[in-house]
């Protein structure tokens, strides 16, 4: 049994980051073999992955990167169980080492990313694995890309809620400006859609249901239902399509006429709405 000494297991805890009682007791396990521990403290870190998948996490923290030619954005949400390591500095670490490895290699996917192997051997996903042994909660990874014309970004304040928004005919316009108020207006609002085309047919149809129901138990003739209810569709489109929505900081014009007023013919292609614990 090989003598672990305590510059082992402080080599080991700036190997890993992990606690100093962990790294002892992974050191002694391994007999002093330290590849072999740090294998140790990762699979400890699963066993807690595994044993907390099904809890909430609530908490996290949003980064985001745009291009340097504001074609390309890339949102980055990880999310925890507490307040409290959302804020500590390893995990906010982690997130920037995410979005640095999403930029680099260009991830298509959240799978593509979670298996970028770093300078250190080790996959993204390890990392999350390791953290999670480190601190004990259960980390969820969410990861959104979007290109564009222009794309622009914004972090709401409490750090928890991102969008990328892709614009198109931006002409001169401030396209950071611009939008970063239409983003601001998803965070907000919660659109469904860009407009009516982008709602999916299973929610048109619920809500003609909907409107039928209320209809009928309003006591409307049968023979008026199908029109009442395309009339609640359309009021579903105008609250629910970002086009079609107020604009929050000024009621008199649609999102689209805040648009149009910007540079002409300008709009939306899509974007991407990412909420922590909403």
């Amino acid at each position: 049994m090989a003598a672990i000494t305590a510059a082992d297991v402080n080599k080991l805890r700036t190997m890993t980051g992990a606690g100093m009682m962990d790294c002892k007791k992974a050191l002694t396990e391994a007999d002093g073999d330290f590849e072999a521990a740090r294998d140790i403290l990762r699979k400890a870190g699963q066993k807690i992955a595994d044993k907390r998948a099904e809890n909430e996490t609530s908490e996290g923290f949003v980064t985001v990167a745009v291009s340097e030619d504001g074609t390309n954005g890339k949102l980055v949400a990880l999310a925890c169980e507490t307040e409290s390591v959302a804020k500590v500095a390893n995990f906010r670490e982690l997130v920037q080492r995410i979005l640095d490895a999403a930029v680099r290699t260009n991830a298509a996917s959240k799978e593509e990313l979670l298996a970028v192997k770093e300078d250190d051997g080790l996959t993204i996903q390890e990392h999350i694995t390791d953290l999670t042994g480190k601190i004990g909660e259960k980390l969820d990874l969410t990861y959104v890309t979007l290109t564009g014309e222009k794309v622009a970004s914004y972090i709401h304040s409490d750090s928890k809620k991102g969008v990328l928004v892709a614009l198109k005919n931006v002409g001169s316009a401030d396209a950071a400006a611009v939008g970063r108020d239409v983003a601001m207006q998803i965070v907000a609002m919660k659109p469904v859609a860009v407009d009516k085309d982008g709602v999916d047919s299973a929610t048109v149809e619920r809500e003609i249901e909907i409107g039928k129901e209320q209809a009928r138990a309003e006591g409307k003739p049968e023979a008026m239902l199908e029109k009442i209810a395309q009339g609640k569709l359309n009021k579903f489109y105008k609250e629910q399509t970002l086009l079609n929505q107020e604009f929050v900081k000024d009621g008199s014009m649609t999102i689209a006429q805040l648009l149009d007023s910007k540079s002409k013919g300008m709009t939306v292609t899509d974007f991407k709405r990412v909420a922590i614990g909403a």
